[in-house]
């Protein structure tokens, strides 16, 4: 099976959900061998849910409650009212992925929609589903609809689902009206998602003994734990005449009556055996009068008795009311109910083409909250030392603390100790875990000035200019990394990006392979995320230097799990169009299929051609990356700054960077403007290019 995960939810409560997981559940046990259940979101954190207890018990999984569970439905609406979906995200991916990294296989059951705020204006379930790669099942409760309701809940559903980019491979109509149920099963339905139509079973809405001696915390005087199994369809208060009560009896009710009543219980236990009388479920005793021994020990004897008698602390109105609040549900003790459960289920779904769509489901989407997800599990499976020279800046302070609360990475500050932790203390920030350095007092300041004289004296550099430089912050941090005292340096949110490109050129030099630095931006938008580049560095590069910028990003996006397919970007696609411009774009395109013959690249094409599958099928039908580029290069900094901007402000996409390329050791650039995500992201990007360094 290829999808590990699935997610099924419904959009209102009572609607089955808990039986198409089950019947997930047991298609799946016979094909995987560790199967774990996952359920994000419960109304009550602090309370035990049904749900959880009911599928570790009944197919005894692996797991502890507090590992199937993420968040109670009040924390999760209190931090949207906030703003903070991304700290729910995040929460529920650490949970996720531990579940992943020990199961098989992960059923994923959502809180049904209608339980969150009526203000929330996407369902949530799907935003979940989509950022844990989940493919879907909806669940749509029919009871009391009519055929017309249900169809525009079918459509508004399977909608929903492909604007939001979830994969919807099946959709369960459960708890139909009979008609509507027929009327359904006899019409042609598109089944381009799977549909399965399902009709009330009463039984399965009953409740049964064994709930509600649960729910009163009844003691069970007389009978077998085998008869609790029994359903009840009516509670009924017995107060009456006897003969009246007779008149009254129902199959299955569960007697309600007074423990001093010993009348009617005999009455009840006698019509119970009679052929010409109903069927009685139960006896419930209330007030806490418990019938005297004698009288037990009458009854004990009949042989005949078969009737579970409960006894109740509380009087009969009080214990008919809670009677009537219980709402019916799946225990794992229920053999009959989760048999009925079980072949509604399979009579319902056809089983081959369920299958079939398990295990071809896909999911290609990478929201901005997985890759950042990425980035922190990337950068901490592998810690390195990252040294920030602007300490004095408040946003590099903050996003000092979440790294190191993260416990990401490592950091080395530069600055004053007792001036950088005053700052910190003054902000109400905890960097204790960071190293902090004075450049000005250090016993490396000689080591560096020496070094730095060394690699620059052919170049004329006078002993007391490489003193002046190692002053400089950024020339010291670069020194650390250069020495290996750091693996990458961040620096720019004071500084320009001279200020921190220069020092990396002249120190730390570019790989052998490549002859320039470049830059690229991770575009995270909805549902993927894009490479563009140079948008920050070359102003107007030749096609070698272009060439150049192409095969870094492409190293670039294969270290970051983006599959490189280059659109060397014109205003022209193939042999559409002439001039210079057009011919340096297709001249590069050449150089990098020379260079490096396996990367797809296609070039010159147009920014709708190389990210439109509709337009590319005019334009370039024939092309591997045309309609599907992963990797963008701009043909100079103009178009590439603008066009990084126009979409990160006109879409609402999340860009990281500029990330700098074809140093020998990471040193990366911050916008002068950057927030303090910015900077987080751009530090764990440095990491993880100082890991992927150490393999060159």
């Amino acid at each position: 099976m290829s999808v590990k995960n699935l997610y099924i939810a419904s959009l209102e409560p009572n609607s089955g959900s808990l039986i198409i997981s089950m019947g997930i559940m047991e298609l799946l046990k016979s094909r995987v061998h560790k199967l774990a259940f996952f359920k994000p979101i419960i109304k009550n954190i602090s309370l035990p849910d049904s749900d959880i207890e009911f599928m570790i018990k009944h197919f005894n999984l692996e797991q502890t409650p507090e590992s199937c569970r993420c968040f109670g439905l009040d924390e999760v609406e209190t931090l949207l009212s906030e703003g903070k979906e991304s700290i729910i995200l995040e929460r529920l991916f650490e949970q996720y992925h531990r579940l992943e990294s020990e199961f098989d296989f992960v059923m994923i059951q959502g809180l049904d929609q209608a339980s969150f705020s009526k203000t929330l204006s996407q369902n949530f379930n799907h935003i979940i589903a989509k950022n844990l790669q989940a493919p879907y099942i909806s669940v749509i409760n029919g009871k009391h609809k009519t055929h017309e309701q249900l169809i525009h809940e079918i459509d508004l559903e399977r909608v929903s689902l492909k604007n939001e980019h979830v994969e919807q491979i099946a959709l369960f109509v459960n708890r139909l009206d009979e008609a509507i149920y027929r009327r359904f099963t006899e019409e042609v339905i598109d089944q381009s998602t799977l549909t399965f139509f399902m009709e009330e079973i009463d039984e399965l809405d009953r409740l049964s003994v064994a709930e509600v001696k649960h729910a009163l915390e009844c003691s069970l005087l007389v009978g077998e734990k085998k008869d609790l199994d029994r359903m009840i369809r009516h509670p009924k208060i017995a107060a009456m005449h006897l003969e009246h009560l007779l008149d009254r009896l129902e199959d299955n009710d569960l007697i309600i009556v007074p423990g001093d009543r010993l009348d009617i219980i005999l009455t009840v236990l006698y019509a119970n055996y009679s052929k010409d009388f109903p069927t009685i479920s139960a006896i419930l005793l209330t007030g806490g009068i418990i019938p005297p021994d004698n009288f037990l020990k009458l009854i004990g004897g009949i042989n005949f008795l078969n009737i579970p008698i409960l006894s109740v602390k509380s009087d009969t109105y009080q214990s008919a009311l809670k009677v009537d609040s219980i709402s019916a549900s799946l225990h794992p003790e229920q053999n009959r109910k989760i048999a009925l459960a079980i072949g509604a289920f399979m009579n319902a779904v056809n089983v081959d083409l369920l299958q079939e769509r398990l295990r071809t489901a896909h999911s290609d989407i990478i929201t901005p909250a997985m890759f950042e997800y990425t980035l922190y599990q990337r950068a901490r499976s592998e810690r390195k030392r990252i040294v920030l020279p602007e300490s004095n800046d408040e946003r590099i302070l903050r996003a000092a603390e979440i790294l190191l609360r993260r416990d990401a990475v490592d950091l080395i500050l530069l600055g004053e100790r007792t001036s950088v932790l005053h700052q910190a203390n003054t902000l109400g920030l905890d960097i204790s875990k960071a190293t902090i350095i004075d450049p000005l007092t250090s016993p490396l300041m000689q080591q560096y000035i020496d070094s730095f004289y060394a690699l620059r004296a052919h170049k004329g550099l006078s002993m007391n200019t490489a003193i002046d430089a190692m002053s400089h912050r950024t020339y010291f941090a670069t020194m650390m990394v250069y020495s290996g005292d750091a693996d990458g340096m961040v620096s720019g949110a004071v500084h320009t990006t001279q200020d921190t490109v220069l020092p990396a050129l002249q120190i730390i030099k570019t790989l052998p392979e490549i002859s320039l630095v470049s830059s690229l931006f991770f575009m995270c938008l909805d549902t993927k995320v894009l490479v563009y580049a140079d948008c920050a560095i070359n102003q107007d590069p030749s096609a070698p230097e272009l060439a150049e910028i192409a095969i870094a990003s492409a190293f670039s996006a294969k270290a970051f799990g983006i599959e490189p397919r280059i659109a060397m970007l014109s205003y022209s696609t193939g042999n559409s169009g002439h001039g210079d411009d057009v011919e340096k774009v297709r001249e590069a395109t050449h150089i990098v299929k020379e260079r490096y013959p396996d990367l797809l690249i296609e070039g010159p094409i147009q920014y709708d051609a190389a990210i439109d599958p509709e337009v590319a099928l005019i334009k370039l039908p024939n092309s591997p990356v045309a309609g599907q580029a992963t990797i963008f290069i701009f043909p100079d900094l103009n178009t590439g700054n603008n066009t990084y901007k126009a979409v990160q402000r006109s879409s609402g996409a999340v860009a990281i960077g500029p990330v700098l390329q074809g140093l020998k050791k990471p040193v990366n650039d911050l916008s002068r403007g950057c927030e303090i995500a910015d900077i987080v992201n751009t530090v764990l990007i440095t990491a993880i290019q100082a890991q992927q360094s150490e393999k060159l």
